[in-house]
Formats: C-alpha cells, structure tokens, sequence
C-alpha cells in the first residue's frame, strides 16, 4: 500500500486528490491549518477508502515553525512516506510578513514545501515528491535580491514568482536527489477557494469565471497520476500537464537560477550550511 502525506488537503484540489488518492487504495495523512476541515475530509477520504484510517495533521504551513513540527511529527509516527504532495498555496491580495518576518506568499508557496520535503528526505528515499505548481509560472519573474517582495508586490506576479519557485525548486531536487522522484504539475484553472477569501478584485474574478474552470476533481488528476501511477515512476525533474510532460518557462529552465534559489531557500528555511552547497 502507498503511503501519501498531503498537504493543502482541507479544499479544492488537495481535497479532491485525498479522496481520489483513498479510493485508489492508498494509506493517506492529511495536512491543512484547521482542526475541523482536517477531521471532515479524512472522514470523506475514510469513506471514499472503504473505511481505511486517514491520519490527520493541523499546521499553518506558512510557519517555518509549524513545518518542523509537522515533520518531526511525520517522522516520528510513519516509518516510510512514498509519497509527499507538496500541494498547499494561496493567493494573497496584499503584501503581509509572517509573525517569522517572511512574506507569507513565499513563505506558503515556495519555502514551506522547501523545508518539509528537505527535512522528510530520509524517508523518501526510493519515493515521489510531487509538488503543485501552475502555468502562472510564466508571468512570474524572480528577483534572487527580493525573494521578500519589499521593493514592490502585486498580488499575481508574486503568486505566479512562487509557482516559478516551485518549478525551479522541482528540478533542482531532481538534480540533488536522484535517490526519489521529483516532479510537478500545471492543474489547469481550477474552481477553488483560494484567492476568493482575499475579497475585492479577485472573489469578482473567481466567482464570475467559476462556469469556466475545471472541478477541483479534474484538478486533481495530475497529483493522483504522478503520486501513483507507474508511467511517472519513471519521470524526474518534470514539469505535467493533464498527464503529459511539459515545457516550462525559459526561467524555469535556469539550471544556474535553480541551484542559486536553493542556497539561498535554504538559508532562509535555516537549515544547515551543507544543504545549501
């Protein structure tokens, strides 16, 4: 049975994949920030999986703090993970430090999904790591002397910056970790929650092209496929969509711009000196 740990599980996609990851069969750990929509989609997956146990995890990902937690916390209860979905993110409409004096968009998107998968790595050996990106990463452009957003942040460019990120990040740990598979993936422009709760411009945007978006099931699709699937046990370092590799972004191709996010990721994440090298 494949064991899946997976985060941003309490909506939209990351809901959608825990009951399509439980109903094909694997042993599933949901993480989300809050208690009861923790508890209610392991019930849904519990149901969906035939009545097979959903662990369950509560952390405020964009807390370095509570990253740590929740890793030391995986470690300590699964003697493997053969799968981590790095699939938590948002969109934030104004630029807001964390209580750690990060900016909260990186600090979700980019480096918390950084920091889990670095301090999980022990037990993803021989695994997948499958983290959601998105097609946004075009518009994205990453300035290494303002990975914080202080000299300007407008609300879409540093979401599509992140989702970059998440690319560059992906084919680096490729690159470092031969010894599992790395990939990520594009869902398409999914009806979710995400950017709705920031109000204003984009719940008007959301709520007026929900009749166009995908469902976060079809969403969804991509994690499921590379997380289980024996045609992407054979892929690393890819960028997928709808279960096809694509390519990314000039920028997301940027071996020396992958290795540079990296030293400096994982300063920021305060990890030890020989994880940056």
């Amino acid at each position: 049975m494949t064991f899946v740990l997976l985060t941003g599980a309490t909506r939209g996609i990351g809901q959608a994949a825990a009951i399509q990851l439980a109903r094909s069969g694997a042993e599933l750990a949901v993480v989300g920030r809050d208690h009861e929509r923790v508890k209610r989609v392991a019930d849904e997956a519990e149901a969906a999986g035939g009545g097979a146990q959903v662990h369950q995890h509560v952390a405020d990902l964009s807390l370095m703090a509570d990253v740590r937690a929740l890793a030391a916390d995986a470690l300590d209860r699964y003697e493997r993970i053969d799968v981590l979905a790095n699939n938590a993110g948002a969109l934030f409409n104004t630029r807001r430090e964390t209580a750690e004096g990060l900016e909260r968009t990186f600090a979700l998107n980019h480096l918390a999904p950084f920091l889990l998968t670095n301090l999980l790595r022990e037990r993803l050996v021989g695994g997948r790591v499958v983290t959601t990106a998105s097609d946004a990463h075009a518009g994205g452009r990453l300035d290494l002397e303002d990975l914080q957003s202080k000299r300007s942040y407008a609300a879409m460019r540093v979401y599509a910056t992140t989702k970059l990120c998440n690319i560059l990040f992906t084919r680096e740990l490729a690159r470092r970790a031969p010894e599992l598979r790395a990939n990520c993936f594009h869902p398409g422009v999914v009806r979710t929650g995400f950017a709705k709760e920031e109000g204003g411009i984009w719940r008007l945007l959301t709520t007026l092209g929900a009749p166009f978006f995908r469902s976060p099931a079809r969403g969804a699709r991509s994690l499921v496929w590379l997380a289980l699937s024996e045609e992407a046990g054979a892929l690393s370092g890819e960028y997928v969509e709808d279960e096809n590799v694509r390519s990314p972004s000039a920028q997301a191709r940027d071996s020396s711009l992958a290795a540079t996010l990296w030293a400096r990721s994982a300063k920021l994440a305060g990890l030890p000196a020989e994880a940056a090298a």
